[in-house]
């Protein structure tokens, strides 16, 4: 399993489907941002991260500019991962609630995360053709994480992609009857179970949109169906 993953991310990183993002993550990563000039931008896509062996997988939009795309690694080092990370430890899953760099030592347990889109989308807004490019991997990385049993989806790109893969599967006709909420959960055509969050964006964390109690119990309840499924 492990080596499938391997094989995916290194697919992944070399990707170059997209001309511009490509251009746009390669740019970022030469101007970079004041506080980071003594950075060496990672500028490239950024592969999935965490547990092979994973019963949870969050699916969210894509890299941040100076954020993944800067470290490599998903959710590090911008006031996504800030919000998310500490969440993600109070509730079990992440060994530590900080996330600066892809060597810090943090290590997920029983979740794995991935994106709809791989690259830097300018403004945070792929186009649907990019969104298009990427979604063989999220096929193949569904294939090979065999043991998820939850997708939590961040935001309404992710809430899309996890449906619209569904529908490539044959397994789903109409997305009609999913309704994207914060909260909201659902039993998938697929034997997993769909969980709804608004993205932990710095626009919706900033806003009160969402707030931490909301984005916390959000995977508490993942806790309690993972401990559910077990009795």
């Amino acid at each position: 399993m492990g080596s499938a993953l391997e094989v995916l991310n290194k697919e992944v990183i070399r990707c170059v489907r997209c001309p511009r993002l490509v251009e746009y993550r390669e740019r970022i990563g030469r101007e970079k941002r004041k506080a980071y000039r003594e950075w060496e931008y990672w500028a490239k896509p950024v592969p999935g991260f965490g547990d092979p062996n994973a019963r949870v997988l969050i699916l969210a939009l894509a890299p941040g500019a100076h954020g993944s795309n800067r470290t490599g690694r998903p959710f590090t080092g911008d006031s996504s991962g800030n919000f998310m990370y500490p969440v993600l430890h109070r509730t079990g899953f992440a060994s530590q609630p900080n996330a600066t760099h892809r060597d810090d030592g943090l290590v997920l347990k029983d979740i794995y995360i991935t994106a709809t889109c791989r690259c830097a989308p300018p403004d945070n807004k792929p186009l649907p053709s990019e969104i298009a490019n990427c979604e063989s991997f999220l096929d193949r990385e569904l294939e090979i994480l065999k043991k998820v049993r939850l997708v939590v989806v961040l935001g309404k790109i992710g809430f899309d992609a996890y449906l619209n893969h569904l529908k490539r599967r044959g397994l789903l006709k109409t997305k009609t009857e999913y309704k994207f909420a914060n909260g909201a959960k659902y039993k998938m055509p697929d034997g997993r179970t769909m969980l709804i969050s608004y993205h932990p964006s710095n626009q919706n964390t900033a806003t009160g949109k969402l707030t931490e109690e909301m984005f916390t119990e959000v995977f508490r309840e993942a806790v309690r169906l993972l401990n559910s499924s077990k009795s």
